[in-house]
């Protein structure tokens, strides 16, 4: 079945354009101009994938994209913008969103981040996580574990000792990274790279914002803490 994309864009020109190559592509557009629409229409029938506007009249993109966060809604988002400052950047992903394409854009870039974020999004969206809610027995070479965290990439899952932590795709990959380098002081520049590929720069307060929902998911009254920060170079995750 092709995948569908719910388009929300307010200018006609760019999102009758954009439906059409999208659909061209081989997916199934629904399309519409506000946030108000898109809001109806993502409860009406979830899609696999959200490419919204930020600037729309009434309810704008960021909008959306917090309503269906706080709701659990964690349909990946491709937001498409005409501002390019770190800040504005930094705004849309503490929404919620997954990914940008700045405006004016070249529509083969859209398929491209489509692509990755479908890819990422793949293995939850097929059901390839165990239904059972107790942690799955081991299979080597399948779990990553340091420091009291055992985490299954395939099915993204992780487990603080028996208990499961609910986590958003970014706080998983930002886990996952620590795990895999445990022990290892993590520049900011780095982990910037990894997980949004791209460094915001020295005044950024997006990882330090994330670190901060990780660690409360993370810590347990009277366990030690595993996420340390090391001032002026990074992160580090261990069990002290």
């Amino acid at each position: 079945m092709p995948q569908t994309v719910l388009l929300a864009e307010d200018d006609r020109a760019i999102r009758n354009a954009l439906e059409r190559a999208l659909t061209l592509e081989g997916y199934e557009v629904v399309a519409v101009a506000d946030g108000v629409e898109a809001l109806a229409q993502a409860h009406r029938n979830r899609p696999d994938v959200l490419v919204l506007d930020v600037m729309m009249p009434g309810i704008d993109g960021l909008q959306v994209c917090r309503v269906l966060r706080a709701e659990g809604d964690r349909t990946p988002v491709l937001m498409l913008t005409a501002l390019v400052e770190t800040a504005d950047r930094i705004a849309g992903l503490d929404a919620g969103a997954d990914d940008y394409v700045v405006k004016p854009f070249d529509v083969e870039e859209v398929f491209a981040r489509l692509r990755a974020l479908l890819r990422r999004t793949s293995p939850v969206a097929a059901g390839s996580a165990p239904a059972a809610e107790e942690a799955p027995k081991a299979v080597p070479g399948r779990f990553l574990e340091a420091a009291g965290i055992r985490m299954d990439p395939q099915a993204r899952r992780a487990w603080r000792g028996e208990r499961e932590l609910e986590l958003t795709r970014t706080e998983f990959e930002l886990l996952e990274l620590l795990v895999r380098n445990a022990g290892i002081v993590l520049d900011h520049s780095t982990i910037y790279d990894r997980i949004w590929g791209y460094d915001f720069g020295p005044g950024s307060k997006n990882l330090a914002v994330y670190v901060g929902y990780l660690r409360r998911k993370l810590d347990e009254p009277g366990a030690p803490l595993l996420i340390h920060t090391v001032r002026g170079v990074g992160y580090v995750l261990r069990e002290d």
